[in-house]
């Protein structure tokens, strides 16, 4: 198990879903939210959810509380993670990415060098900057683009030392936007159990 604190990002608006997705049933859960912190307990050590109303979960687990009501962005999550706890560095996914695992998981761990600012996955797709690890050192980047309403994470990462791993599997990375995609899971979980 790895020592590193993974934080399951569950903040956002799920505007495109048209309702919370992080509450949305799951294989043999009842949201799509305890699922991801049951499967990625059994691989890091401290699991966190990120979100901004913990009462919502059903389910116990520690969580990283984000009060900007305002800005649904990943940003006020990392500036929260990062003041909430001591670690050095962070691993992060989104609570949408129900099929990234152990494999691509331990791929990043393994490829993270202390002197990286950040190691994300990348597919053909483009980058998964919700899927990676992040470090301390960019605390102070984070909070100047919440200070400047620029949440875009993928100019954060071109600008600092950020160390980008190449996964050619591209539905390990299927993202639950929309309730096509949440089907697809659906049907996709039925095939592999």
């Amino acid at each position: 198990m790895y020592d590193i604190p993974c934080i399951i990002f569950a903040g956002g608006k799920s505007s495109r879903m048209g309702e919370d997705k992080s509450l949305l049933p799951f294989a043999a859960f009842s949201t799509l939210a305890e699922y991801q912190h049951s499967r990625l307990s059994k691989i890091f050590k401290n699991v966190y959810i990120s979100t901004k109303e913990s009462r919502k979960f059903n389910f116990p687990a520690k969580f990283i509380l984000d009060n900007t009501q305002e800005i649904y962005a990943p940003t006020t999550g990392f500036v929260a993670a990062f003041r909430q706890l001591k670690a050095e560095k962070i691993f992060v996914i989104s609570v949408d990415a129900p099929f990234v695992n152990k494999n691509e998981i331990d791929t990043i761990v393994l490829a993270d060098k202390q002197n990286d600012d950040a190691t994300v996955a990348k597919t053909n797709a483009g980058l998964q900057p919700l899927c990676g690890i992040y470090h301390r050192s960019l605390l102070s980047s984070f909070i100047k683009m919440q200070e400047e309403d620029n949440h875009k994470l993928g100019f954060l990462l071109k600008n600092s030392k950020s160390n980008y791993i190449h996964f050619n599997d591209e539905k390990a990375f299927l993202n639950l936007n929309h309730p096509h995609e949440y089907k697809e899971a659906l049907e996709m979980l039925t095939i592999h159990s």
